[in-house]
Formats: structure tokens, sequence, C-alpha cells
């Protein structure tokens, strides 16, 4: 079931790259944008989420909490954040429930994966509504996260 704007987002719990249990509930009062991306150590990720830490900023003027999303384990993303230097939260959902939960498991990938994140982002309110969602049609495709930032302006 695809999320929808003005709705609750789901609720879920994963491990961090700081090996704590996350909950989205854990943000609540607080702006928060999710970056879904299918693989740590790629290039529209490691972009898509280069944007995310270059722009803390004015993501911190917003009262947004930045938490990137993968299949990957703890320990790949670890080790991805350490080379990166993202100064935010990136949650393994190794077993695949959250992708499941939001719609966004993507079939196909590259050499013949299959079951990773579509590439998306969802701004949730301060109450845990869906404010904004967007999928990429491809994985190589970036979002609009310029529009990411005007929706939370909006708030």
């Amino acid at each position: 079931m695809p999320l929808e704007v003005g709705k609750k987002a789901p609720e879920f719990s994963l491990f961090s790259d700081e090996r704590k249990e996350v909950s989205l509930k854990d943000f609540l009062g607080h702006n928060v944008v999710l970056n879904f991306f299918p693989a740590a150590f790629t290039g529209v990720c490691t972009a898509q989420l280069c944007d995310a830490r270059d722009n803390m900023k004015a993501y911190e003027k917003l009262d947004a909490k930045i938490l990137g999303i993968s299949i990957d384990t703890p320990f790949a993303l670890i080790k991805f954040k350490a080379e990166n230097n993202y100064n935010f939260l990136l949650l393994a959902d190794f077993n695949k429930t959250v992708i499941k939960k939001y719609g966004l498991v993507l079939k196909d990938f590259v050499f013949g994966m299959h079951g990773v994140s579509k590439r998306a982002v969802v701004v949730i309110d301060k109450k845990g509504i869906v404010r904004y969602f967007q999928v990429t049609d491809k994985p190589g495709d970036m979002p609009d996260l310029k529009k990411v930032r005007e929706v939370l302006e909006t708030m």
C-alpha cells in the first residue's frame, strides 16, 4: 500500500549506524526527512545523502531531522557514513520491513540484485503526518531535494 500525503506515516524501528535501535516515534515534535536509497557506496546514493549533509544547516533551521534508510547492514552503514562524513543517522532495513510498509521494494536493481529500496524521499511533519512523498522512476534518478526543502519551509 503506497504512502498517502495527509496520512500518518507508518511507524518503524531499525538499528542505526550507531548500533542503537531508532524508532520514527522518537522524532515526534520534529519534522523528519526520510531518504530511502538502494545501496551504500553507489554514486547516486552517495550524492543524495551528500546533499542532505551539505544542507544540514538549512534543515536544522526548519527543525528537520534527516534519516537515511537502506537494506544495507549497520556495519556497512558505519563505514559508508565515516567515508562521507554524514552528519545524520543511517538506518539498516536489512529485513526489508520498512521498505515493504512504505511500498518501496524495487524488484530489479543491478547485478541481479532483487528487493532493494526504491530511491525516495518522505517528509513527515511534527505530528507524524506525511506531507511530501517522491519516488524516482529509476534508481539512477535523483529525487527533487530542493522541493523537499521548499515543502519544509511551508510547514
